[in-house]
């Protein structure tokens, strides 16, 4: 599984901080991020039902 977040598309909603916090966080101006080194999803089962969450659907899961 990969992960990443558009940058140019999140709105900062933290949805996907909220759902899923062992693979997300938000950066210092509040727009989501994935964790270093969790960009694999980490196994966490949230990560789909995260990206569904995301409100702009910014997050892609691929895998």
């Amino acid at each position: 599984m990969r992960i990443s977040i558009d940058e140019h598309v999140c709105i900062g909603a933290g949805q996907c901080a909220l759902t899923s916090p062992q693979v997300f966080t938000q950066d210092e101006d509040g727009f989501g991020t994935v964790l270093t080194g969790r960009e694999d999803g980490a196994g966490d089962p949230l990560v789909k039902e995260a990206a569904r969450a995301c409100p702009v659907q910014a997050i892609t899961v691929d895998g």
